[in-house]
């Protein structure tokens, strides 16, 4: 009886920050002056005018990026990158590594559930499970390589020939020449603007809707800012507009509130998910039907292997599945499942009228969409199919500084009072 091969286990787990500005996972740390972070957007932090004019201002780029190696015993690399920077490294190192050290790479199910439940009581949400993604976009990475196959071969295998983009940014005009089927623009006013930002915000998409004739999909992403009233107001007021859908409108701690807009209008369409984590997160989204679309992020969620969990409960309600951006890891997502029908790209040049990167300049050969579709033979290397970019090289920082305790003895205990010239302060007074 033939006996299967040996197949190589995880030797090692090397994290970096990435230094600087316009590399990596983390999209929001930009330069100055970037339409992602210094155009008028409206954000959960809008309601205070001092946080309005730039998104750095309240620190949507505080994290910055990680650069994550898994190094299996025959030498090969698996790597991803994602959000988190520093506490990121540190989460890596001094709590999942001791899952993955010796570990079969190909468990990604018990390799997940394991780091999850670890941090349950810290964690469900938010930076620890996306540091999980990351690890696990890694393992995935490294499994394509030694097998030698393409992700989205090893999980399902194409169910189309193509990848069809639609371009969120700040100029469907530029969206529509660069050839995207559709374009979406962030709310730039928030509630607390009043009825002159509502009448404001019905004008900026009254604008660009005869910017680009009346057929070509428009969508607004109003990035967890609204609340219920607002959202049917405002989507009453814009409903000659043909806006495509309404995305992210309510915090994601609202679900309940999306039946809500949902029964206010039930022939609008509306989106969330970005910012919800684990099959557990989407789990209500996807039962409660009050969603046309889910859009989780593979670099935040839980990775491929919990995206795979929830785009399978999402099949079972007829929900399409379409990845918040993530470049490369969403498209192999993409191209494997059969209820996701296009991609979102997001615009990473300054002035979002060009096809850049979206890890920036970390990786010299990330496949980017022209005249706004991918062919599935552009996804056909190993892994993620990405190669580090040597010139990037020098912005990665090894966390091992993070990780160097401080010498025991390098602060001296504080000195105690003298008692008897207390006493004696005390008596003169």
């Amino acid at each position: 009886m033939a006996s299967v091969r040996q197949f190589p286990t995880i030797k090692s787990v090397r994290s970096f920050v990435i230094s600087g500005v316009g590399a990596g996972g983390d999209y929001h740390n930009v330069k100055g002056g970037h339409w992602l972070i210094d155009t008028p957007i409206s954000t959960p932090c809008s309601r205070w005018e001092k946080y309005r004019a730039s998104r750095t201002s309240w620190g949507i780029n505080v994290l910055g990026s990680f650069f994550l190696e898994i190094e299996a015993s025959d030498g090969t690399v698996g790597f991803a990158t994602g959000f988190g920077g520093p506490p990121a490294c540190w989460l890596v190192h001094q709590h999942f590594e001791r899952f993955l050290i010796g570990a079969d790479p190909r468990d990604t199910n018990h390799l997940f559930e394991q780091m999850y439940r670890a941090s349950m009581f810290y964690g469900r949400k938010g930076l620890p499970v996306a540091v999980i993604s990351v690890i696990d976009l890694a393992l995935w990475d490294l499994l394509g390589k030694i097998r030698n196959e393409p992700v989205y071969k090893l999980i399902g295998g194409a169910t189309k020939d193509r990848i069809d983009f639609y371009c969120t940014g700040p100029d469907p005009v530029a969206a529509k020449e660069m050839g995207f089927w559709g374009a979406k623009v962030p709310l730039p006013y928030c509630p607390e603007e009043g009825h002159a930002g509502l009448k404001k915000n019905v004008e900026f998409l009254r604008q660009h809707r005869e910017s680009i004739g009346p057929d070509f999909p428009l969508m607004v992403d109003c990035y967890m800012s609204l609340n219920v009233s607002y959202t049917i107001e405002i989507a009453k007021a814009c409903e000659d507009l043909n806006i495509n859908w309404w995305e992210e409108c309510l915090s994601p701690d609202d679900t309940d509130g999306f039946e809500q807009i949902k029964r206010a209008h039930p022939t609008i369409k509306f989106t969330t998910g970005e910012h919800e984590y684990s099959r557990y997160g989407f789990r209500k989204l996807i039962e409660s039907r009050n969603l046309d679309i889910i859009q989780p992020d593979v670099m935040w969620l839980g990775g491929m292997t919990e995206l795979l969990k929830v785009a399978a409960m999402a099949s079972a309600y007829d929900i399409p599945v379409v990845p918040h951006a993530s470049g490369p890891y969403s498209y192999h997502f993409v191209m494997s499942q059969p209820n996701t029908p296009f991609q979102e790209y997001l615009a990473n040049s300054p002035d979002g009228k060009s096809v850049l990167p979206v890890f920036g300049d970390l990786f010299i050969d990330e496949p980017i969409p022209t005249q706004g579709f991918l062919a599935s033979a552009d996804l056909d290397r190993p892994g993620f199919g990405l190669t580090l970019n040597p010139v990037a090289k020098s912005k990665l920082i090894p966390s091992s500084y993070l990780l160097t305790p401080p010498p025991v003895n390098s602060l001296s205990p504080p000195t105690p009072p003298d008692v008897d010239s207390t006493m004696d302060d005390g008596a003169a007074a």
